[in-house]
């Protein structure tokens, strides 16, 4: 098996993974600002690293994923000038902050639900840190990194370069080419140079969010939160840092240069970032109309959607695509999804409800076991080639028609044998729920109605109530199920 490769934006190539203290993986990903509710491009990074959280774990890692709730200090603009996000949604409303924080953090845990993704191993928040944060400005500046100007406190780029430092070596961007790209903006006077970037905030008397400091009264920089927080529980030096493509600058650039600053050495060794979606070939925003919430997705009330998307049919439309791709939304690509994540999700019940039984006088074909060997190694060399989801679900697809195969008794189990049938099995069902996430989205209650339904079918066709039999066809057919009406067996599947 080949070993796991990533892609670390910081090298711009595959490198081969090789954690800093084996088995343990420290991955710290970005989290929501939670002043609104959670956006799509939000999800497909999320669930990026739901993904790789998932295969670390699946393949033998003891992983501590740390995500953080930004509740304070990300401005309007992502800038160092402008409003809170969350005290200016909070003055709209006329509530306190934490009201904004609370209801739109609860929404995210819902939202991420929805969609199967494990929670994280910690889940700090930036207004847990303050103390962490105003002693790492306090060091920055005694290393002669920072400095205070009209009670704000900026890190000082250019003496962080003649120390040794690359600001720009993460997005490729160039100082001089920054330097001559800024234009001067509204309180940059206070900054020695136009690049330098807030480690704290002076708060002005509107400023909602406010906290002590040695500098006066004021509120963290964004980009200080998530050195402090990734540093406290993952150390100075971690293996993972993930995020969304838009994060790579300013956010991530500035992040190296205050971890390098603090501790004399690169905080991060695998930086991973995933693309952007669009929407029929547009990026998706507000102004343009073309964006929607997940409660949208899934009721499709939205004037752009045909129809509603389950939150399985999403994900799995999310994990056809490579997470360093761009991802196009469409209603004939969600459609093609759905019809997939169906034909997979059959095939997930039916292995799962099957059981080895040897065929008497049936002598076991070696080449069928040697075809589900060949489809589970590449299952793995698919996820071990940069998390390549999109192969992967190919593979998977065709350890399904071995599936069905079985279904239909074009091949016995007894051709199988044992071993290669329980490898068919697991290989499936862990890929299909652990490795992909993926699970079957009827409920319990839903399941007996459907058998309770199916057993009225099979006693009007004993019965020969042909009219019976129709209704209970029409009834399925209205739920999106089929009945699978066989020779050796009546059972049912999700309309494909």
């Amino acid at each position: 098996m080949q070993p796991l490769s990533l892609y670390n934006t910081l090298s711009r190539q595959k490198e081969s993974f090789e954690p800093i203290s084996a088995p343990n993986v420290g991955l710290y990903v970005c989290g929501p600002t939670v002043y609104n509710y959670v956006h799509l491009g939000n999800l497909r990074t999320f669930l990026t690293f739901d993904n790789l959280f998932r295969y670390l774990t699946f393949i033998g890692y003891k992983v501590r994923y740390v995500r953080n709730i930004t509740d304070v200090g990300h401005l309007v603009g992502d800038g160092d000038e402008g409003e809170d996000k969350i005290g200016r949604m909070a003055k709209l409303e006329q509530i306190e902050p934490m009201e904004i924080v609370q209801r739109y953090t609860n929404d995210f845990h819902d939202v991420l639900l929805q969609f199967n993704m494990r929670p994280p191993s910690i889940e700090p928040t930036a207004t847990g840190h303050m103390i962490e944060q105003i002693e790492a400005v306090k060091l920055l500046i005694d290393k002669g990194l920072a400095y205070e100007s009209n009670g704000s406190v900026y890190f000082d780029i250019e003496q962080y370069n003649k120390n040794g430092g690359d600001y720009g070596k993460l997005s490729g961007r160039i100082l001089d080419d920054l330097l001559n790209e800024t234009r001067e903006l509204d309180g940059q006077s206070e900054k020695r140079n136009p690049l330098d970037f807030a480690l704290w905030k002076n708060a002005s008397p509107e400023h909602l969010m406010r906290w002590p400091s040695p500098w006066g009264i004021g509120f963290p920089g964004w980009h200080l939160e998530c050195t402090c927080m990734s540093t406290k529980y993952l150390g100075t030096q971690f293996d993972i840092h993930g995020g969304g493509m838009d994060l790579k600058f300013p956010h991530h650039e500035c992040e190296i240069a205050q971890g390098n600053g603090l501790n004399d050495r690169a905080p991060v060794r695998y930086w991973m970032h995933s693309n952007m979606l669009t929407v029929n070939g547009q990026k998706m925003s507000k102004s343009l109309g073309n964006s929607f919430l997940p409660s949208q997705l899934f009721a499709g009330d939205h004037p752009l959607l045909d129809q509603a998307y389950s939150p399985m049919t999403v994900r799995f439309f999310m994990l056809q695509s490579h997470y360093r791709s761009t991802l196009d939304f469409s209603n004939d690509a969600l459609k093609a999804a759905q019809k997939g994540y169906k034909r997979l999700v059959n095939g997930y019940r039916l292995i799962k409800s099957m059981t080895y039984l040897a065929d008497e006088g049936v002598e076991v074909d070696l080449k069928q076991g040697e075809e589900i060997a060949k489809y589970k190694q590449a299952l793995f060399d698919a996820m071990n080639d940069d998390l390549n989801t999109a192969v992967t679900i190919g593979h998977l697809f065709s350890l399904l028609k071995k599936v069905n195969q079985l279904d239909t008794r074009q091949v016995s189990m007894g051709q199988l044998g044992e071993e290669a049938f329980n490898q068919l099995k697991t290989t499936f069902i862990q890929f299909f729920e652990e490795v992909l996430g993926l699970q079957e989205e009827i409920t319990r209650d839903q399941s007996a109605m459907v058998g309770g339904m199916l057993d009225l079918y099979r006693e009007y066709k004993t019965q020969r109530l042909y009219d019976k039999v129709d209704q209970v066809r029409t009834y399925f057919k209205s739920q999106g199920l089929v009945i699978r009406d066989m020779k050796h067996r009546i059972d049912w599947a999700y309309e494909e």
